[in-house]
């Protein structure tokens, strides 16, 4: 009829859509993901190369908790933030000339050490339990005649005590074998290599005040696991969507052969 109009639709074709697989904001989010991904995954590499240093134990003197040629983690710190109980990182000429010495911190400027009794170590008047020395050891197979640390200074020993060239080695030196705190460049946090992990908190010392924080490293490790995971996933989806809308399509002619 004169007055009326007509709509014609085009029919439909299966399997000619020329549109890129997944729709605009599934691609959108794709590649906010795969960008958020890389942040964290190199910003966590470089937070740790700025707050962490690798170090290689070439001793026994820490086992078992390093072992020797175990690599191992340390935050950068200033000696001002050791507490006791830390195994810390440091370099004294007057016990090894320009080396690396990794030890764990038994006593601070102002404390009285000694050992031992009950076969235990005693910080101002306190034994303290040690289960990070080797097992069925003792900590009184090194003897330490009571000592005042100084202020500023540290007193440190090997977790293996039978022959470590710690603090009880150096007894006689003009510090009483004690070390300055300015002397201290890292804190181990972790053993990287075997994969041994995070260090246990040394318990035995909270009576005596607070023991430090473990550092950064697992929010690190958090950042580049989730960002590999965004990266991942982020780039998946351009192929699996693609994939995808291949299937429906072999779906949708197949039921229009019918």
């Amino acid at each position: 009829m004169g007055g009326e109009s007509t709509i014609r639709t085009a029919p439909r074709r299966g399997g000619t859509s020329t549109a890129p697989a997944g729709s605009r904001w599934g691609q959108r989010l794709s590649g906010i993901a795969v960008a958020l991904g890389i942040v964290l995954f190199l910003g966590g590499f470089v937070w740790g190369a700025v707050v962490y240093r690798p170090y290689t134990v070439p001793t026994s003197s820490m086992t078992p908790t390093i072992d020797a040629g175990d690599r191992v983690l340390a935050q950068r710190i200033d000696g001002t933030d050791v507490h006791r109980g830390d195994v810390v990182v440091f370099r004294d000429k007057t016990w090894v000339t320009n080396a690396a010495v990794v030890k764990r911190v038994v006593a601070v400027g102002g404390d009285t050490v000694s050992c031992c009794t009950k076969g235990k170590l005693t910080v101002n008047g306190k034994q303290i339990d040690e289960p990070y020395l080797p097992k069925g050891s003792l900590a009184e197979v090194t003897k330490i005649p009571t000592v005042k640390v100084p202020e500023g200074r540290l007193f440190l020993l090997g977790d293996e005590r039978q022959g470590s060239l710690d603090s009880s080695a150096h007894l006689t030196d003009a510090a009483s074998g004690t070390v300055s705190r300015t002397a201290v460049s890292a804190r181990v946090d972790a053993v990287v290599w075997p994969m041994n992990g995070m260090l246990k908190r040394p318990t035995g010392f909270e009576a005596l005040g607070s023991l430090s924080q473990p550092g950064p490293l697992r929010l690190m490790v958090g950042a580049v696991i989730a960002g590999a995971v965004l990266v991942l996933g982020g780039g998946a989806y351009g192929p699996v969507a693609k994939l995808a809308g291949r299937r429906g399509r072999a779906r949708t002619e197949l039921a229009g052969a019918r």
